[in-house]
């Protein structure tokens, strides 16, 4: 990399420093799938097959989304040892407190998004 592209480069970070703590939560939660998660698990615990149904995700992406929510303490994996062996999901005081944050990120879209504002105002 030439030395204009790293003083560019370095120039761009400093000025999105005031940016990474949201840019490192997007990166957490950064798929669909994962906010459907976080969203099912907000009542509670859930298994996986009922995590399964209440997002509709296929397994591989519901497992791959789980690991990733697990592996950064948003999400937490309990398993019960007694036959059968059953695994539950729910959300660490991390995970609560980025729903209650994703609570105001969907209010803030249904007064901005044209699409879910249109639905919440009835028919015109």
């Amino acid at each position: 990399m030439c030395a204009e592209s790293e003083s560019r480069q370095e120039d761009i970070e400093q000025q999105n420093d005031s940016a990474c703590p949201i840019v490192s939560t997007i990166d957490q939660i950064g798929t669909p799938w994962r906010v459907n998660v976080i969203h099912a698990l907000k009542d509670g615990e859930q298994r996986f097959n009922e995590l399964k149904r209440s997002t509709g995700a296929r397994s591989k992406t519901l497992s791959d989304a789980l690991d990733t929510l697990v592996e950064s303490d948003i999400v937490d994996r309990r398993v019960e040892e007694d036959a059968p062996i059953a695994v539950y999901y729910g959300l660490t005081t991390k995970g609560q407190e980025l729903n209650e944050a994703l609570g105001a990120l969907e209010e803030w879209a249904r007064d901005w998004d044209e699409e879910f504002s249109s639905e919440s105002d009835g028919p015109l």
